[in-house]
């Protein structure tokens, strides 16, 4: 179902951000998993190093063309750290939402804020909550139906938990599977960016850098590291 995220069309805005505020630096994915932005961004001669919970992912970057040339630390990218300082640390297409309580998150952030070179960018892409289109006492949300697949999101508003669940037909028999997310608003964010020292720079309805309104359902966030700000050492 996520196919259409690794078409160039989806990719080379992303690539073209993030080259940009690498600006000739290094680049630090948090979630790196089989390497749909690292990679692309690594061809346009950007080093980048990646952090990922899933070997199984990180087996799939590496038996890609450039794969072996990126250095993968094994753990979770909300308290992981690699050697160095960066330019850009960045984290993709929901990515966020896998840490499931806010503890976490507020680690994520201090964790890339621990990895930034003073004047370096942290950046979310993530969407905006769908709960407007909830119907009074509805909690679900379905984002792909066809005659084989049925796909909702199920939310619980009162602890901001949600999930992604999957049916599908497969030889005649039900397949049922449910992926747990936590969802974020941006408001959220930019309080977490603020406890681990950065301040926002940017925020976009997407990559291409439209304007982010009230009815934005995604949004790419930059926050900075302000310059002379002070080193921390990783864990």
């Amino acid at each position: 179902m996520s196919a259409e995220r690794f078409e160039p069309g989806v990719v080379d805005p992303a690539v073209d951000v993030l080259e940009r505020l690498a600006g000739g630096g290094r680049a630090l994915e948090l979630g790196i998993g089989t390497g749909r932005v690292a990679l692309p961004l690594a061809r346009r001669g950007v080093p980048v190093h990646g952090i990922d919970l899933s070997r199984a992912m990180v087996a799939r970057l590496r038996a890609k063309p450039g794969g072996d040339a990126i250095g993968v630390m094994i753990g979770d990218f909300a308290t992981t750290g690699v050697e160095g300082t960066f330019s850009v640390a960045y984290l993709v297409f929901n990515t966020i939402m896998n840490l499931t309580t806010q503890a976490a998150r507020v680690a994520c952030f201090r964790n890339a804020a621990a990895h930034l070179e003073p004047g370096g960018r942290f950046v979310i892409e993530v969407g905006v909550p769908d709960l407007r289109r909830l119907p009074e006492g509805q909690v679900a949300v379905p984002f792909h139906v066809s005659p084989t697949q049925w796909a909702f999101d199920l939310y619980d508003v009162a602890t901001q938990a949600m999930s992604s669940n999957y049916v599908e037909v497969v030889d005649g028999r039900g397949e049922y599977r449910s992926i747990p997310f936590r969802y974020v608003w941006p408001a959220e964010l930019d309080l977490m960016a603020q406890i681990a020292g950065l301040r926002l720079r940017e925020r976009w309805d997407g990559w291409t850098r439209e304007p982010f309104t009230s009815l934005s359902r995604q949004h790419v966030s930059i926050w900075e590291k302000p310059a002379g700000a002070a080193e921390h050492g990783h864990a």
